[in-house]
């Protein structure tokens, strides 16, 4: 175990498990180096189906370099609706290739127009929207340009195998890349994109909203600049920072931030006195990005979690006394992992070695919270470890008893994330092919690997 980038750790990933030094390179030299495909879970009705019980039109899209949000604005753009008639299961990075169902309500199959860098299929209708989480989860095959170290993969391998097997020890130094498939297991942590890859600021939004602070997490969002942003966009959020005026905010404020300037005309046309009125411009993004903001706030908690159970030397393929576990999805295609968190079981001493047995068989998984409402934390070290990092951020899970889109009741999340590994070499070049769960990253797998600076 090792400490991670430092950009990593400020988004809660403290840490590699791999001690094995990375191999470097470069994701994403062109969007057909980073291939994502749904593994779909959605059930649709013909095309032809009556439309007034399934008034949702389902398409299956090829994106190449579009952000999942600004892709759904311009599909809505051209067919004249509004955006919230566009629903789709899970975001995507932006440069890659990426193939995923999206719903649009209430349009016939030829209005679908044709958008540039997007090829559009209509597979059928459906009685509802597709919403996040309708999905079973990824298939990836991905490419590491120009490795600095190719031959640290390798070890690298070993390590992750040894990981997920619950075993110590470096079983893959020295050996040169398999040919068939490996079985890896990394923390489960919530990728770097959840945060913001060059800006990670989403998760202390998020954490100014579960407090209360609306202001605060309007300065967070529109202010609060990077040095890994471009100048004329940093001077403009120093200004927001400085000044707190939002009218001139909108004079400096770069045409592409369209949501932090969707946020200032707010303020500037309704006031800005109150903790109510940064509130309803919140309020003045996308739903899903609301949701988005108090969702990465859990999902910072849940990696500072992960980070202090690898600290304290808990295991993650087996639960000890107090954690909490969830069983397999009965319904997963075949070879995906998937975890079913709306069964769950608090594991006692008289249960132990059972589940125990059931998570070494891969029927069930050690869980941490995605902190809620109606989250109830686990007992024995996991719970004191869940206390001890909210208590550090200074949150309960009543704090998430918020308004609108912001509210949330919380769930439970798999620590440990398994998949079927296959690295193959092309000289310096390394490829990368698995499939993940919903809801688990790409990068958390390759960070290991590259063990670097996330946006590079």
């Amino acid at each position: 175990m090792r400490e991670a980038h430092a950009i990593e750790q400020s988004v809660g990933m403290e840490y590699y498990v791999s001690d094995a030094d990375g191999v470097g390179g470069h994701l994403r030299e062109s969007p057909a180096d980073f291939r994502v495909t749904e593994l779909e879970a959605f059930d649709t009705e013909p095309v032809d189906a009556d439309t007034g019980a399934y008034p949702h039109l389902v398409v299956r899209v090829e994106l190449r370099d579009w952000d999942t949000n600004d892709f759904a604005s311009a599909l809505s753009d051209r067919l004249g609706i509004s955006r919230e008639r566009v629903s789709w299961a899970g975001t995507k990075d932006k440069r890659a290739v990426t193939r995923q169902l999206f719903s649009v309500k209430g349009i016939d199959a030829e209005a679908v127009p044709a958008i540039d860098d997007a090829d559009i299929e209509v597979i059928g209708r459906a009685g509802r929207p597709i919403l996040f989480g309708d999905l079973a989860g990824n298939a990836f095959e991905i490419v590491v340009r120009e490795a600095d170290a190719p031959d640290n993969a390798a070890s690298v391998l070993g390590d992750l195998a040894a990981f997920g097997a619950g075993e110590d020890g470096d079983e893959g130094s020295g050996r040169g890349l398999p040919d068939d498939e490996r079985t890896v297991g990394v923390p489960n942590y919530f990728g770097q994109q959840r945060f913001g890859s060059r800006r990670p600021v989403t998760h202390e939004v998020g954490l100014q909203i579960a407090r209360g602070e609306w202001k605060g997490a309007v300065l967070a969002y529109v202010g609060n600049p990077s040095e890994r942003e471009p100048a004329d966009t940093r001077e403009a959020r120093a200004y927001v920072d400085e000044t707190h005026d939002w009218a001139g905010a909108l004079e400096r404020l770069p045409r592409a931030l369209g949501y932090e300037r969707s946020i200032c005309h707010r303020l500037v046309e309704n006031g800005a006195g109150t903790p109510a009125d940064f509130r309803d411009a919140l309020e003045a993004v996308p739903s899903n990005l609301q949701t988005l903001f108090v969702n990465a706030a859990q999902s910072y908690v849940f990696n500072r979690i992960l980070s202090e159970r690898l600290a304290r030397g808990l295991p993650f393929d087996r639960p000890v006394e107090g954690d909490v576990v969830c069983f397999a999805d009965g319904d997963a295609p075949e070879g995906l992992r998937l975890p079913d968190t709306d069964r769950t079981q608090r594991v006692t001493d008289r249960r132990l070695r059972t589940v125990q047995r059931h998570c070494a068989r891969g029927r069930a998984f050690v869980t941490a919270p995605l902190i809620g409402t109606e989250t109830d934390l686990a007992d024995g070290d996991p719970g004191e470890i869940e206390r001890a990092v909210l208590a550090e951020v200074g949150l309960e899970p009543g704090d998430f008893d918020l308004p609108g889109e912001f509210d949330s009741t919380g769930t439970r999340r798999a620590v440990l994330l398994r998949t079927d590994l296959a690295v193959a070499r092309d000289g310096d070049d390394l490829a990368f092919s698995f499939s993940l769960p919903k809801g688990s990253y790409a990068t958390v797998l390759l960070r290991e690997f590259r063990k670097g600076d996330p946006a590079v």
